[in-house]
């Protein structure tokens, strides 16, 4: 037995509310079964409840067992001073206030909803199915479904909020130079995206500034602190680049750079070489990125901000020194959506919130005029489900994977909770 699904069974009264007494024998009518706290402290708050014909309005708690209460050391914490109801499936012993009165007890286990925890039990029963409800989620309504995906792409955008706001701190409250480190990751992409990072948070982007309108000293200086100007080559650009960057170095006094990047396995636009430079090109194209970026509000004024690509060495290289079939080398379409996914809009909401003027629906309706990003999560959810092919749902179904699914969270979930009232 979970604690998660006596919740549910007491947020939505699924057990025979007539007649029901506590453990005492007391009379107990729910008037109001309270708000459900997910964070920490009473599991419900403000409930309204008659005990033999008295009214009281406070708190509920719910366990598996009685003793849980003493397990968790509530009996310690003034947060839980106010509970006028324990919520238990299995009563074992008493649980008694500071002023040694004992709180009433209400035992789920021989009154609660048998469909309900048939249901509960069908949906939690062990087998080799992707997620719980993977043979039940096509039954789910689409309102149901579609409503939720909005919560999750919400909650997803304000997880990656959290992140930004910790690099907000770090760099002392400088929007440019956590807009830097953003950009760097995602044009790293999942490959190379924690070492673009990392050799974004090692330089002081106060150099940066100061190189902008300098394009061969900016680019020796990231293609020198990515550790990828130290062979011996004889190149006339990857030669400047070297001595440029050991001026740097000196003039700047650099750190030694631990940055590896990976090459393997990767489609040669791919390349960490090939993203650096149309990196370095957005900063010497804009000398205040975050300014430009704030401000963009139409997809097509994004596509037309990332309009640049790879400086003219790279339209035949794909590394330093081998020559390859000449191409321009600019941002696609595609590269761009993740960039706006991951990036923009992220860093956006972030600064919105930061200013006190959240604009959510804005960044929703940009977003669902996205298509989907490819990955295996969202692909296996459109083989069970009516999909719409948007980012924020493929951005949805990831947050469901991984924060929901994977961690049994079903009743947490308004699909898992969908299911489970499907046969009560």
């Amino acid at each position: 037995m979970q604690e998660d699904f006596l919740h549910y069974v007491w947020k939505f009264k699924q057990f025979d509310i007539l007649n029901i007494v506590t453990t005492i024998g007391e009379s107990l009518n729910i008037i109001n079964s309270g708000q459900h706290n997910i964070n920490s402290g009473p599991d419900f708050f403000n409930a309204k409840l008659e005990i033999n014909d008295q009214l009281w309005a406070g708190n509920v708690e719910v366990h598996v067992k009685s003793s849980d209460w003493y397990m968790h050391n509530h009996e310690t914490d003034h947060a839980y001073d106010n509970v006028i109801l324990h919520v238990v499936w299995e009563h074992d012993v008493e649980v008694l206030r500071k002023d040694e009165t004992e709180i009433p007890t209400l035992v789920l286990k021989d009154i609660v909803n048998a469909s309900a925890l048939k249901s509960y039990q069908n949906l939690f029963r062990k087998s080799d199915t992707w997620i719980n409800c993977e043979n039940q989620v096509s039954t789910v309504d689409d309102f149901v479904i579609n409503n939720w995906n909005e919560r999750l792409y919400v909650e997803r955008l304000q997880q990656k909020a959290s992140l930004i706001e910790e690099r907000f701190k770090f760099t002392n409250g400088n929007w440019e130079a956590v807009l830097f480190q953003l950009l760097a990751k995602n044009f790293g992409l999942k490959v190379n995206g924690d070492a673009f990072l990392q050799l974004a948070q090692q330089i002081d982007f106060s150099i940066v500034r100061k190189l902008q309108h300098k394009p061969l000293s900016l680019e020796a200086l990231l293609f020198g602190q990515a550790n990828l100007l130290e062979s011996d080559i004889q190149d006339v650009y990857y030669l400047k680049l070297k001595e440029e960057y050991s001026y740097l170095k000196k003039k700047f006094r650099l750190s030694e750079s631990q940055v590896n990047f990976q090459f393997f396995r990767l489609r040669p636009n791919n390349f960490p070489t090939i993203r650096l430079s149309q990196f370095i090109n957005l900063y010497v194209k804009f000398q205040s990125v975050f300014i430009e970026v704030i401000q963009l509000k139409q997809l097509k004024d994004m596509y037309a901000f990332f309009e640049v690509g790879a400086n003219d060495y790279w339209q035949n290289h794909y590394t330093f020194g081998k020559n390859s079939t000449k191409s321009v080398k600019k941002l696609t379409k595609s590269f761009i959506d993740l960039l706006v996914i991951n990036t923009i809009v992220p860093i956006q909401f972030s600064y919105q919130k930061y200013i006190g003027k959240p604009n959510t629906e804005a960044l929703l309706e940009l977003v669902q005029q996205l298509k989907a990003e490819k990955n295996s999560i969202a692909d296996k959810f459109g083989t069970l489900i009516k999909v719409k092919k948007t980012a924020l749902e493929s951005q949805a179904f990831l947050q469901l994977k991984t924060n929901y699914c994977v961690k049994n969270k079903c009743l947490q979930c308004a699909i898992g909770n969908a299911v489970l009232q499907q046969n009560v």
